[in-house]
């Protein structure tokens, strides 16, 4: 009898949580049996298997050879040539921290360093034998993961290296030592920093920076050399048997991550067995990841800034040291990096480098190797477009990433329709828009969010993303609806939230145009949405901005919604907003309607979310028309 209650509660919680079908609809049989295959594995044991424990050394190369090996790295001539930052005060203060074992996370808090595998946050310790299939991606008792692998990524040797070349204070030992202490710590196989193939090579690729910095250190032995050409060989023999959970089950910048570190593990690691076939199947791969995943108007399928900077990064490795190498790409990879350029920088403010704070942000900045805040995306778009030779490249180098790019005096509206966007830059604003359907997962509710930029500041901004795994109200707030600028039907999200990263009810049917009326450059837009409150429930929005003028009128209109539930149209103002602007809402009749003043959260950090204000103007009806506009 216990048996069978357990199987009928498994068997609801399937039906009515995950909902299969509806699984198998949006993401296709291939991931929904692939996902089934990888759970038997996982609890068969079958992945302990493929994926055993190590602890035999192999010789590979010497390490006088690998020195003169005929492979180029970015910095193969003068690593002056390198475009560091000359400010470097905030940089001596993060490696003093560092040499007193305190670690920054997520480009934001420092805490004490305790350990590889104790949780900096809840001081939970995983176990360090403990075989990585064993590992949960969310404990409520471990607390979120990321923080584990934060450290283990190895970001933080640029700053050491950085110090080394400005100061002239060798930072080898301090640099080796955390290596060999990283490889002692965790043994093949165990423990949570084995169990993401992305967090693996990402922490190679650092360690290639810093082999290839300190390649003739005196630190550098040859027993020290033997020991971390090992453990590389063995996390990138992890990462290609593993290939599959990124290119079929996640299918995002995971992919793109280890397909492109395959490539580059066998380009300049060329005397392991497996050098050859990773160069050849990691090259193809990422070719057709790329393909996939940045569309022809060159956005992302992720919805996200951030996760595009990753990409942008990963391009300019990948196209800087082929080139270095005298290789090349298929055409794709070129293309997309420059259409990548183009919708980036049009979404990007002049004054500061940043963008909205848009889509999924986990704190990911993978190779940082300038002064620069964590939200300016100028030194990240600058390095691509430095090894794609573009002229404004150039520009952007001479003024030191600072002043500037020069704007039309006329407004500029671009439509990027595959991803689902729609910008105006207009005398030194930008507003930016978010009108599209999903073919691929989608990750935050956001249909026909606003952002609104002045001057470099963010005066209507998107509330961000906090953490993956917190408490529901958490992750349903910063993922939902109700954390961006856009309109709810009470207090139900666009979609329905399942477990995990996981939404049902995707938005199917979507357009947004810019127009011109009257001498007025005018978005419309609208999708269908809210399918789990109703049939054929439409939201349609239309935006103008007068010309040199800051001021916006947006209008709402909701179809075929419950009568019982208000249309709730609600707004994330900057701290400031109000010293210089106000916001008024109209009904139908023009009567103002009166906001609500309610509390809100803003998340421009991961893990870090302030308290502040959101502002809701709530109606019976079905339209609301706003006006935004200055003193």
């Amino acid at each position: 009898m216990k048996n069978f209650i357990h199987y009928w509660r498994t068997a609801k919680y399937v039906l009515h949580e995950i909902r299969p079908f509806e699984l198998i609809r949006n993401m296709g049989f291939r991931y929904v049996t692939f996902r089934l295959w990888f759970a038997f594995q996982k609890h068969t044991g079958l992945l302990k298997l493929r994926f055993p424990k190590h602890s035999d050394q192999q010789k590979f190369i010497i390490l006088k050879s690998w020195q003169y090996l005929p492979v180029k790295f970015f910095f193969h001539k003068p690593f002056e040539s390198a475009p560091f930052s000359h400010s470097f005060d905030e940089l001596k203060k993060r490696v003093e921290a560092l040499h007193n074992s305190n670690f920054q996370f997520f480009n934001s808090v420092w805490r004490p360093f305790k350990g590889w595998h104790i949780h900096p946050e809840t001081g939970f310790e995983y176990g360090q034998t403990q075989h990585w299939s064993e590992i949960s991606d969310f404990s409520t008792q471990a607390g979120d993961i990321k923080y584990i692998w934060e450290m283990s990524r190895f970001t933080f040797v640029y700053d050491l290296i950085r110090y080394d070349f400005h100061f002239q204070e060798d930072q080898s030992s301090s640099v080796l030592y955390k290596i060999e202490n990283w490889i002692d710590s965790n043994p093949v196989n165990c423990g949570p920093n084995w169990k993401c193939s992305q967090e693996i090579t990402f922490r190679v690729l650092n360690w290639t920076f810093a082999l290839q910095y300190y390649k003739r250190s005196d630190r550098l032995t040859e027993e020290l050399f033997e020991k971390i050409i090992n453990s590389i060989h063995r996390q990138i023999q992890h990462v290609e048997q593993n290939i599959n959970f990124s290119r079929i089950a996640v299918r995002n910048n995971h992919a793109l991550t280890e397909t492109l570190g395959l490539y580059l593990t066998g380009l300049l690691y060329p005397f392991f067995p497996e050098s050859a076939r990773w160069k050849e199947k990691g090259k193809s791969w990422f070719e057709e990841e790329i393909e996939y995943q940045i569309e022809e108007d060159g956005t992302f399928l992720q919805f996200s800034m951030n996760y595009h900077r990753v990409v942008i990064q990963l391009l300019t490795w990948s196209i800087g040291i082929a080139e270095a190498n005298g290789e090349k790409w298929n055409e794709i990879i070129y293309d997309r990096a420059r259409k990548s350029l183009h919708f980036l920088r049009t979404c990007q403010d002049d004054k500061t480098g940043w963008l909205p704070n848009y889509g999924n942000n986990d704190g990911a900045l993978f190779f940082p190797s300038t002064e620069a805040h964590f939200r300016d995306y100028r030194p990240q778009l600058a390095a691509l477009a430095n090894v794609l030779a573009c002229v404004w490249a150039r520009e952007v180098r001479a003024r030191e990433f600072r002043k500037p790019m020069p704007l039309s005096p006329c407004p500029t509206h671009f439509s990027f329709p595959q991803g689902g966007y729609y910008v105006l830059r207009d005398s030194g604003t930008i507003t930016f828009l978010r009108c599209g359907s999903y073919k691929n997962r989608p990750f935050q509710a956001d249909n026909l969010h606003i952002d609104i930029w002045v001057d470099g500041e963010n005066i209507m901004r998107d509330a961000g993303s906090y953490r993956y795994n917190a408490d529901k109200k958490w992750t349903g707030y910063f993922s939902g609806t109700a954390s961006h600028n856009t309109v709810m039907l009470g207090d139900y999200d666009q979609m329905t939230k399942g477990p995990g990263f996981v939404w049902y009810d995707w938005i199917k049917k979507s357009k947004g145009e810019w127009r011109t009326e009257e001498g007025k450059i005018i978005f419309d837009g609208f999708f269908e949405g809210f399918r789990h409150l109703g049939k054929d429930i439409k939201h349609r929005r239309k935006m103008f901005k007068r010309a040199g003028e800051l001021y916006w009128q947006v209008e709402d209109w909701i179809e075929n919604a419950p009568d019982n539930l208000p249309v709730r149209q609600v707004w994330h103002p900057s701290e400031t907003f109000f010293e210089k602007f106000t916001i008024q809402a109209f009904d139908k009749t023009g009567n103002e309607i009166l906001p609500d003043v309610e509390q809100s959260w803003y998340s421009q950090f991961y893990g870090i979310k302030k308290e502040c204000k959101q502002i809701v103007f709530s109606t019976p009806e079905s339209y609301i028309k706003t006006v935004i506009r200055m003193h």
